[in-house]
């Protein structure tokens, strides 16, 4: 499938799914403005970089909700592309499927590569509700939790294999907890992940220096200037298992701007550290998402 057919495809079932909820009569929409995060790079709900516990959408626990979201991040040397859907169902359970594409342009022809070769994953993801509301119980102390698992596929099993990486597919494991402090105006997550994926499986799975499981933490605080607006801060560590090709932790400084419901925009300067031997991997992050 293309690009196009895939953008295509996904335009056409977010299209499909408003459809359905309109023919059902079904309750949207009902959680207050950006509380239920935007899309992060692995089509989860939560930040940009990093995963929280809310579910995605506007739905309340009577209701359902949907987004897609197209994602960008510019780098010196790569360019990120990433897409996809993600529905949540009751504010208890949530399901994702996103595109990743990692373009190596003219890095590829450097690195031997080949000129322009681009690495695509897929990434289908689960996530539950267990304890807690981020938002609605505000005289309480105790975070919204979920626990999620993410399947991940890569296309490019035999330059994986070359460079290192022991398989072209893993799973993600997660536990995240998020809490929104409206009297501060704060919103607080922290996840942990047990992966092997390199590069989050850009580069496939384990390496010579780690074929295990390793916990990685995914930590946002962000600041909601005004009910539209949401400015803050991720840091996300990753694993390093290839030898002789360094993985770096993530940052990033991201401001959020709904809109309405319907839809957001994300913003950030993004520092990705060195990625397949090439340093300073800093740029624009930059994500539209549209749902209900």
């Amino acid at each position: 499938m293309t690009n196009k057919a895939r953008v295509a495809a996904l335009a056409l079932g977010l299209v499909m799914v408003a459809s359905l909820a309109q023919a059902a009569d079904m309750e949207t929409s009902g959680k207050l403005l950006l509380t239920g995060g935007v899309t992060n790079v692995e089509g989860a709900g939560g930040g940009g970089l990093a995963t929280w516990a809310t579910i995605t959408g506007y739905e309340t626990v009577d209701e359902w909700g949907a987004n897609a979201h197209a994602t960008l991040v510019q780098l010196p040397d790569y360019q990120f592309r990433a897409g996809g859907v993600s529905v949540g169902f009751y504010d208890r359970v949530e399901v994702s499927y996103t595109r990743q594409s990692f373009d190596t342009g003219d890095t590829g022809a450097k690195l031997g590569l080949g000129q322009g070769l681009t690495f695509n994953q897929d990434i289908v993801g689960a996530k539950v509700r267990v304890l807690g509301d981020a938002v609605y119980a505000q005289d309480s102390w105790v975070p919204q939790v979920a626990v999620g698992v993410q399947w991940k596929k890569n296309d490019k099993d035999a330059i994986i294999k070359a460079i290192g990486g022991k398989d072209d597919s893993g799973v993600d494991y997660y536990v995240a907890a998020t809490k929104v402090l409206l009297n501060q105006s704060l919103v607080l997550s922290g996840a942990l992940r047990a992966t092997k994926a390199n590069q989050t499986g850009l580069l496939g799975f384990g390496g010579a220096k780690n074929d295990d499981y390793k916990v990685q933490f995914e930590g946002s605080a962000g600041y909601l200037v005004s009910k539209r607006l949401l400015i803050g801060a991720e840091y996300r560590t990753k694993p390093d298992n290839l030898a002789g090709l360094k993985e770096d932790d993530w940052v990033d400084l991201f401001a959020a701007y709904a809109f309405n419901k319907n839809l957001s925009v994300t913003a950030a300067y993004a520092d990705l550290g060195t990625i397949a031997t090439f340093k300073d991997q800093r740029g624009l992050y930059l994500s539209i998402q549209a749902g209900f």
